[in-house]
């Protein structure tokens, strides 16, 4: 069933709707998720996946129907496959994309229909995408934040960024100027590349040459290994901070030796175990890993299988509130879970604790991070 759906985004584009077709109420609740799971963005996508092995069938004593398309990190196939959800899935809720280029592209589908979304990717919500949707992973500036104050704390002042040459690197490059500059930081070099490319010799050389006291690196999955491993060989000795985008146990593997003393910004879920037992975090983000290192094998965990996990986790608060309004299948049904997003307060899970509001729709606070570096081949709690 699963590869049934993955494959079928290689079918023709669907024409494209002004809005969700009427829907009959049905027993089921259809949820469209669309995930990269090929492509540069697989890293991401596939613990995205992996984990809906774990969430539950059923919330509020109604079955739940998962439609999983596969839009290998393409905006254009993301699209598609939302549009798909709209016209085809008649879709409840709609969640997607793994990175912010495809999550944006499906927000915008999302809004267009009126169907409540829930990213898996750090995007800008903007007035056109913000009454639908909602975003589970942690807000750029919350993670930044914790990064400019290390910088501050370890008297970093000049700051070299290597990043994505896309909206998620644009993001980065924005906060920076937006809370670093006023911190008294100065980005002194920015070097951009491609979520594809093999080699960023180029920019690495650039950077060195400038010779700034710290490294900032936009990018996520298995790529940020990339700029850390060459910079490392480059002869680069400064601290090197990492965003939450290589939050995965694959970003150690493939960095190696390199990634030894980084600083990384993650979501509670890649440490559970050096939370303080008061941490409302700490609980499912030890369910989670248990379940996903079980299955998937030791130290298998990933900031991103929590992202999708966490959908569900707030959907157990978010449906059984829905339900008693309205029946699945319905545009009431659909408005009483968008009001329920903002009505619901502090919803518990394994990336922190969400209080969304009309304006927030990020709804995450200092909860939702901490501070990692590696040492010994392991992430361990920075200084």
């Amino acid at each position: 069933m699963r590869k049934a759906t993955l494959a079928a985004v290689a079918l023709a584009a669907v024409i494209a709707l002004p809005g969700a077709p009427a829907q009959a109420q049905t027993n089921e609740i259809t949820i469209g998720i669309t995930i990269s799971t090929t492509g540069p963005a697989a890293a991401l996508g596939i613990p995205e996946r992996n984990a809906l092995d774990f969430v539950p069938k059923e919330i509020g004593g109604v079955p739940l129907k998962l439609i999983v398309l596969d839009d290998a990190g393409d905006p254009t196939a993301a699209t598609t496959n939302t549009r798909r959800f709209v016209t085809e899935s008649k879709a409840d809720i709609i969640m997607g994309s793994c990175i912010t280029p495809t999550t944006i592209a499906v927000s915008t589908v999302a809004n267009e229909a009126g169907i409540p979304h829930l990213g898996l990717a750090p995007f800008p919500i903007n007035e056109a995408r913000a009454k639908w949707s909602v975003d589970l992973p942690q807000s750029i500036p919350i993670m930044g934040k914790v990064l400019y104050e290390h910088m501050k704390a370890h008297n970093i002042k000049t700051v070299g960024y290597i990043g994505y040459s896309d909206s998620y690197g644009d993001l980065w490059v924005n906060d920076f100027k937006a809370q670093a500059v006023p911190m008294g930081l100065t980005m002194i070099d920015e070097e951009r590349f491609a979520r594809p490319d093999t080699s960023v010799a180029g920019q690495v050389l650039k950077l060195v040459a400038a010779n700034p006291d710290a490294i900032l690196v936009g990018a996520s999955g298995t790529a940020a290994a990339l700029p850390q491993t060459a910079l490392r060989e480059r002869g680069y000795k400064g601290l090197i901070y990492q965003t939450h985008g290589a939050a995965t146990m694959d970003f150690i593997r493939i960095a190696g030796a390199s990634a030894e003393g980084v600083i990384m910004s993650a979501g509670p879920i890649m440490s559970p175990e050096t939370q303080a037992d008061s941490a409302l975090t700490k609980k499912p983000g030890l369910t989670l890993n248990a379940a996903y290192e079980a299955k998937y094998g030791a130290n298998s965990r990933s900031q991103f299988a929590g992202h999708s996990y966490d959908a569900f986790e707030v959907l157990k608060r978010i449906i059984p509130t829905a339900l008693k309004t309205a029946k699945p299948g319905t545009p009431e049904f659909r408005e009483a879970i968008r009001q329920a997003f903002i009505s619901e307060k502090e919803i518990v899970a394994s990336q922190g604790v969400y209080n969304w509001t009309e304006k927030d729709r990020y709804g995450l606070d200092d909860r939702s991070r901490i501070l990692l570096t590696v040492k010994d081949g392991k992430y361990i709690p920075a200084m």
